[in-house]
């Protein structure tokens, strides 16, 4: 395990009553955590002397899946934290090692499967990051970072209640002037034919599968370990998460399900949030087979974003998924049973050519820009 005694003198956080978390933000000036902050940020985001991310925006940078580096008004965080490899290694142009040395403050985790927070162990050990998520995130990661690092330092916040129902909504206060809810939801599944949906019956969707990414990055054996050593890792909940940053409200999730089967009052909730100026949506579910793109359509209506950017649409794993070009007119063709009043501006993005190319907002006009 690294230790870095400028991150450790950096990342104190004070707890306070109800749950409510700050934290100074580390900003450290090692010139490899500058490094991989420019690579991720754009040099022209980052101050060259002290790795200060620019404040005032919000910065998004995809490296791979539904993980994340984002910096939030200057907060440097992950939200998940996994770079794909495995049947591929060298296509994704990061690391577990770079998202560790981008010194995050917090590690938002969405669910716990490999594919979202494989990585998170390793981040929280190597960084002195605090993780973020549901409390069995936390023993899960935990004891991984024990097991892997003998670290026992792991700090965790708690986004929602132990076991906590479907629809569970929590509010974090993590740093001044920024807002934080999270909401339980139901991970991705298949459920029958929907004949109810708005257009009625959806054609499967199945993009076909890509595998030239094995020949032209194979697999080193490291990587091959890694994945299969946390293949079992448990979903442990669901959450979505919107930031509110000034006039700027990011939702994130790493999964979009049934919920209308198993837990429909769960969009109930999500309408009484405010709408959000983008959301960050995975696309990609064990429903499309049968329902096509309507799970993270619903999403799409409850979460009322400008801009939708989609995720978990690369190719993470061949043979399960394919490249995110030959899922775009699926979704555009989903979107289109949205009212256009009502239908978001679609940011696509297309893999590997938009690995770690930061999307950037202003916090006070959200309006799209790049």
């Amino acid at each position: 395990m690294r230790i870095r005694t400028w991150a450790v003198l950096a990342a104190a956080v004070a707890l306070s009553a109800g749950g409510q978390v700050v934290a100074a933000p580390s900003g450290g000036a090692d010139p490899r955590t500058i490094a991989i902050r420019e690579k991720m940020f754009g040099a022209e985001n980052v101050d060259h002397r002290t790795g200060q991310v620019r404040k005032g925006v919000v910065i998004l940078s995809w490296a791979s899946v539904m993980t994340y580096a984002a910096a939030i008004d200057g907060h440097v965080v992950l939200l998940d934290a996994w770079v794909a490899r495995g049947e591929h290694s060298g296509y994704v142009p990061t690391s577990a090692d770079e998202l560790a040395q981008l010194d995050p403050e917090y590690v938002f985790i969405g669910h716990g499967h490999f594919d979202h927070a494989a990585d998170a162990a390793q981040v929280v050990s190597e960084s002195g990051a605090t993780l973020v998520g549901t409390p069995e995130h936390c023993d899960q990661v935990r004891a991984q970072a024990l097991e892997q690092y003998a670290d026992t330092s792991v700090r965790c916040v708690a986004a929602s209640p132990r076991a906590a129902a479907y629809g569970a909504r929590t509010n974090l206060r993590l740093w001044p002037g920024i807002g934080l809810t999270t909401v339980k939801i139901v991970h991705s599944g298949a459920k029958a034919p929907d004949p109810s949906d708005r257009g009625g019956l959806h054609q499967p969707l199945v993009p076909p599968n890509d595998f030239s990414v094995i020949a032209d990055h194979p697999p080193a054996p490291e990587d091959m370990a890694h994945l299969a050593a946390h293949q079992a890792d448990a979903e442990n909940g669901c959450l979505v998460y919107q930031f509110t940053v000034g006039r700027f409200r990011l939702a994130w999730h790493d999964t979009s399900g049934p919920n209308k089967e198993d837990a429909p009052h769960v969009y109930g909730v999500l309408r009484k949030l405010p709408p959000s100026s983008v959301e960050v949506s995975s696309v990609q579910g064990f429903g499309q087979i049968t329902n096509g793109g309507r799970d993270f359509r619903l999403m799409v209506e409850a979460l009322r974003p400008q801009v939708l950017v989609p995720g978990h649409h690369d190719n993470w794993l061949p043979g399960l998924s394919t490249r995110g070009e030959l899922y775009r007119p699926y979704v555009v063709d989903e979107l289109d049973r949205i009212p256009a009043r009502s239908r978001p501006v679609l940011q696509w993005v297309d893999d590997p050519g938009d690995y770690l190319e930061p999307m950037v907002w202003s916090v006070s006009d959200p309006r799209w820009r790049r």
